[in-house]
């Protein structure tokens, strides 16, 4: 047996005195008191904060939501099952997160940022908060850039600008999803042309089937190399499809701040209302109209004040705060402006960073067309303009079934390019003349020729206006059939025949006046060549009088 050597032992003591941590781990823990419908009580979160991500037993996360004198209130985002009374609750110190990054485009995730579509975990590097506050007043620039839709009745009406938020309401099956999916595809066109908008659909408390029909058409458009799609289906809990539109706004966010133009889509917003409803009810929150809870207003009005026009901006290199630039602004004293307004150092030779955009159009289901009703005047108050889709005109066959009375564009034609607020300065006004005209006429045969006249024009305004699904009209096109129908192109031919006309007239124009198109695509106004078109339409009119594709 071999002798004890004390140095040895000596050693030991020493590396195991070096190695000793005497550092106390503080761990904020809670115990699980009730759980039931996807709620959790917890007992002992006495620092908790609002929105904390909280960890459960079997990989189950919540967020806190009621913090309650003896109590946090929490909502299970995962498997409420995994989750029983006694159950150990662990704080994060974070706020709920969701994962951001260029690898989610082309994918669809669930509102945690994890992959639904089984093709292999997506990989990024930055986390952004659900729920952040909205830049300020400081920070925003006008809304002057249109997003185009694609559309012509939009388009020409009630036109969208880059950072606008745009409501789009109707009643069940009136084509308000297919108005997103067309405005979708059609920034494929942006994506050649010009600043590409990148696009994300969130898709809450639709059907799986519904939701799958609706990546296979973006997939089928190439629509979705640009596109991310959050989704919460109706058969997922309550807590996911109530945080959805949130994670989808934390994502536009990244993509708005490397300096991106952001189109996303809320589809709807009625459903996520329902759910925090519920979310309200399970958590004993008083009940108001509605049994909707009290802060159902803010709710809504705090995700779409994300929807914004940032203005260009230098970082400041010590703070990392954003120090915004106002293009054009009169500065009393520039070289105060070049200063940074947190330090006080000079920012003149800090580079600009592009303001990226992000537009938001939120869903909203009425019921029988009751656009009075609680949550649709509460979000008709937040938006800039709301689009109103109609039972009837759908049934009459009018495609988007666009009531344009009730529909509005706060923004206007600052969102037009100047080629299209030219040609559809008037068609507004033309079309709500047009139909109390056509009212009035069915009671009497005897019309003088000017009123006669305005009906010839107004129908077939109304049926040019009319377009079939997943076929945007590039901007240029809408402009040229527009105008054509301003001159009277299409008026001496049968209504039915017009879109076909408006067809053929463009076809020809490329063909012909191929340089006047590319000019027009160009520089997006009329200027220089509206008397050249004009010229173009007589001779294709009198082409088709001759023959050369006249009436049938």
């Amino acid at each position: 047996m071999s002798a004890i050597r004390p140095e040895e032992i000596t050693a030991l003591l020493k590396q195991e005195i070096a190695s000793y941590d005497a550092e106390l781990k503080l761990e904020d823990r809670g115990t699980v008191i009730q759980v039931g419908d996807g709620i959790a009580r917890v007992f002992g979160l006495s620092n908790c904060l609002a929105a904390e991500m909280l960890e459960f037993p079997g990989g189950v996360t919540g967020m806190a939501l009621n913090l309650e004198a003896d109590s946090v209130g929490v909502v299970l985002l995962g498997d409420a099952t995994k989750v029983k009374e006694g159950d150990y609750v662990k704080r994060t110190g974070k706020v709920l997160q969701i994962p951001c990054g260029e690898a989610q485009l082309g994918r669809v995730i669930n509102p945690l940022g994890e992959p639904l579509d089984g093709k292999g975990p997506i990989v990024v590097s930055e986390g952004r908060p659900l729920e952040r506050k909205a830049d300020g007043v400081v920070y925003r620039q006008p809304v002057k850039q249109p997003l185009q839709t694609g559309l012509k009745a939009i388009d020409s009406m009630i036109p969208i600008g880059r950072g606008q938020r745009e409501l789009i309401i109707g009643d069940r099956s009136t084509g308000k999803t297919a108005v997103i999916i067309d405005t979708i595809i059609n920034q494929k066109y942006t994506h050649q042309t010009e600043t590409p908008v990148f696009c994300i659909y969130v898709a809450v408390g639709q059907k799986e089937s519904t939701v799958a029909r609706t990546i296979t058409k973006l997939e089928e458009y190439g629509a979705m190399d640009y596109t991310v799609v959050v989704s919460a289906t109706a058969s997922d809990p309550a807590p996911l499809q109530y945080i959805a539109p949130y994670a989808g706004s934390a994502i536009a966010e990244y993509f708005m701040y490397k300096g991106f133009d952001v189109l996303i889509a809320y589809d709807d917003l009625s459903k996520q209302a329902a759910a925090y409803r519920t979310l309200s009810l399970l958590l004993r929150r008083p009940p108001g109209r509605e049994a909707y809870p009290g802060d159902i207003f803010y709710a809504h009005s705090r995700l779409l004040e994300r929807a914004v026009k940032l203005a260009d901006y230098k970082i400041d290199p010590k703070t990392g705060q954003m120090i915004p630039l106002m293009p054009g602004h009169k500065y009393e004293d520039q070289e105060a402006f070049h200063k940074s307004p947190h330090t006080g150092e000079s920012i003149t030779h800090l580079p600009v960073k592009r303001g990226g955009s992000i537009t938001a159009l939120p869903v909203i289901e009425t019921q029988a067309g009751d656009v009075s009703a609680y949550i649709p005047t509460n979000v008709i108050s937040i938006t800039d303009g709301q689009i109103f889709l109609e039972s009837d005109l759908f049934y009459q066959g009018v495609r988007p079934a666009i009531n344009v009375g009730i529909s509005v564009s706060r923004v206007g034609g600052n969102a037009q390019t100047k080629a299209m607020k030219k040609v559809a300065g008037s068609l507004k006004l033309d079309l709500a003349q047009y139909r109390e005209l056509a009212a009035f006429a069915q009671f009497g045969s005897d019309l003088d020729a000017a009123t006669q006249a305005q009906l010839t024009r107004g129908e077939r305004m109304v049926e040019l206006l009319k377009q079939g699904q997943y076929q945007p009209v590039p901007v240029e096109e809408q402009v040229l059939a527009i105008f054509a129908g301003s001159q009277g192109v299409y008026d001496k031919h049968p209504a039915r025949e017009t879109r076909a006309i408006a067809d053929r007239l463009i076809a020809w124009l490329k063909e012909k006046y191929g340089d006047l198109v590319l000019e027009l695509r160009a520089k997006a106004s009329l200027e220089g060549i509206d008397d050249k078109l004009k010229a173009a339409f007589a001779e294709f009119t009198a082409q088709l009088g001759s023959g050369a594709g006249g009436e049938h």
